[in-house]
């Protein structure tokens, strides 16, 4: 069997971490580099306690891409993963983006870069399947319910705001219509920002509290009756691993950017 070959940037992460692990248990796959700029130099295997992984970890994605990977993941941080992922396409990856925190003109640089180089590029802001099927169900609901908004829920700590879940989630919506305020926010009284902010036609909150790790709720109303839909994420990064792999195993069948994991699953 051809083994993939698969390079993780942000390998010594929360996510980057647990996925390795999933990796090195794959048996079609062969994770070939890292990029983690604090362990660089090093074993992975050593970095991360994995008996029998050699992978080298390097400080830059032109030095993890010598070792000629398929599928470059990226999971950093939203201030260089675009720049990650251009420069992987380049070198002849496809790319698997886990990284949230991406606007819809970083992804349409990066649509343009993959078909120029023939290489695919799944943008999957969340790979758990709870946020999945959240997705197709909030597509569903916004075919009946004209009225809807997002809180998106994270750690203190998360700098991005929204999140790349509530994003790709506005992004989707936004192709039925736009779920405009019943009162328009310029006709406010107060403090218009506690409104939230509208994104692609969706009224977006983005809380960032102790005691939260991963959450987001889909609220739709009508007159006399409401759909809340909500994903909500343990302490474990295991349930995005499954998703991942997937989304590694999936991406060389495309060409140009694709968002969403479910768009490389049968439903």
């Amino acid at each position: 069997m051809t083994k993939l070959k698969v390079s993780v940037a942000g390998a010594t992460g929360w996510a980057g971490s647990e996925l390795c692990r999933g990796i090195a248990r794959a048996a079609d796959m062969e994770l070939v580099s890292a990029m983690a700029r604090t362990s660089a130099g090093k074993n992975l295997g050593e970095v991360l306690g994995i008996q029998g992984l050699g992978a080298p970890v390097f400080a830059t994605v032109d030095d993890a891409l010598r070792c000629k990977p398929d599928v470059f993941v990226e999971y950093t941080k939203p201030d260089v993963a675009k720049q990650n992922v251009l420069s992987a396409l380049r070198g002849g990856a496809h790319v698997v983006i886990g990284t949230s925190g991406l606007s819809n003109d970083d992804y349409a640089e990066i649509d343009r870069t993959a078909n120029q180089v023939g290489r695919g590029v799944l943008a999957v802001g969340n790979f758990a399947l709870t946020v999945v099927l959240l997705q197709k169900f909030a597509e569903m609901a916004a075919n009946y319910i004209p009225h809807w908004e997002i809180i998106d829920y994270a750690h203190a700590g998360k700098k991005d705001a929204p999140s790349g879940t509530a994003r790709e989630l506005a992004n989707r919506l936004s192709k039925f219509h736009h779920a405009e305020p019943e009162v328009p926010l310029e006709n406010i009284d107060g403090v218009k920002e506690t409104r939230g902010a509208s994104l692609q036609g969706t009224q977006v909150h983005s809380i960032r509290m102790p005691g939260y790790v991963i959450s987001i709720d889909a609220i739709f109303g009508m007159p006399g009756q409401k759909l809340i839909l909500r994903h909500e994420a343990g302490t474990s990064a295991e349930p995005y691993v499954d998703g991942a792999l997937l989304a590694i195993r999936r991406v060389s069948t495309l060409i140009g950017v694709q968002r969403g994991l479910d768009s490389v699953m049968n439903f």
